[in-house]
């Protein structure tokens, strides 16, 4: 996932599709395929129940996510408030999970870390993680709650906010933060001659574009909606375009952990209840930025 988030003052755009997956209510004895591609066994009769999961601390579900959390994913940089397109959907799962919001705790969770392999202090993460095969050997994910395109954000009037195709970026100096799959969608759709700045995290990522120290910077719609609005107005969104194979985000879970195919369900119920819809379209809403082929 990619990710590039600061503050938020707007409900954005209904962007692309819904996230991909199945369509059942979770309720069916099936197996179902997570993200990562391993099949994972629906869960018995009763193995959901609140008190029967597998918990880092009993009778509470704790959530990781990255800080500061920005919107339209987080708002007030409070995952706890509810408000936010992620905080929503992750009070959403605890629902259907059997935890009230008070049975919610946070935790900060550095996003390269998230997907580190070895044990976690977090029943699941969330915090626009990609699913990626690469990822996947290391990390349980859940069925997508959402599926990003990828945006090219420059500044108003330099050269690379005139593109019209992805070929016109091609010699744009183009930057993206470490361990998102922007990264990894501009090397496969735009192929730079050079080779895509790197940055540590969204922040330096942003103050590189205002500096002019690149010509444009890639992140996931979403947020190049966010941004042109908010914290950057100078700049212009250039377009959008299809991340290779797809860009899904999932709840990230431990490896093998008794908690995925719970989790899996819920956000199957989600899905086929249309609230993950209703949230997308509440928070991620706005005007479709033009398609670069």
């Amino acid at each position: 996932m990619p990710r590039l988030l600061l503050v938020l003052l707007i409900g954005l755009l209904a962007v692309g599709p819904a996230a991909c997956g199945s369509g059942d209510d979770g309720s069916s004895d099936q197996s179902s395929t997570n993200a990562g591609g391993s099949a994972t066994a629906a869960p018995a009769t009763g193995a959901c129940s609140k008190d029967q999961l597998k918990l880092t601390s009993p009778g509470t579900l704790t959530v990781g996510t990255d800080k500061p959390a920005f919107p339209p994913y987080f708002e007030d940089d409070d995952p706890s408030n509810g408000k936010g397109f992620e905080s929503a959907v992750a009070y959403a799962v605890a629902d259907k999970l059997g935890f009230g919001k008070d049975d919610v705790t946070w935790t900060t969770v550095p996003f390269n870390s998230s997907y580190a392999p070895g044990p976690k202090q977090f029943d699941f993460d969330i915090n626009q993680i990609s699913i990626t095969p690469q990822r996947a050997k290391r990390v349980d994910f859940s069925e997508p709650y959402f599926t990003a395109p990828q945006a090219v954000i420059a500044l108003k009037g330099s050269s690379a906010a005139r593109a019209t195709d992805l070929a016109g970026l091609k010699d744009a100096k183009l930057g993206v933060q470490v361990g998102t799959t922007s990264l990894e969608a501009v090397q496969a759709s735009i192929k730079p001659s050079g080779d895509p700045q790197v940055f540590n995290d969204s922040n330096d990522t942003v103050r590189a574009l205002k500096a002019k120290r690149v010509d444009a910077i890639v992140v996931d719609l979403p947020t190049a909606f966010f941004l042109t609005a908010a914290e950057v107005p100078e700049a212009t969104i250039v377009g959008q375009f299809a991340a290779p194979g797809g860009d899904d985000w999932g709840l990230l879970l431990e490896k093998d952990s008794k908690l995925t195919p719970c989790v899996n369900r819920a956000v199957a119920a989600l899905r086929s209840a249309g609230t993950l819809q209703r949230l997308q379209q509440r928070y991620m809403g706005g005007d479709a930025a033009p398609e670069l082929r």
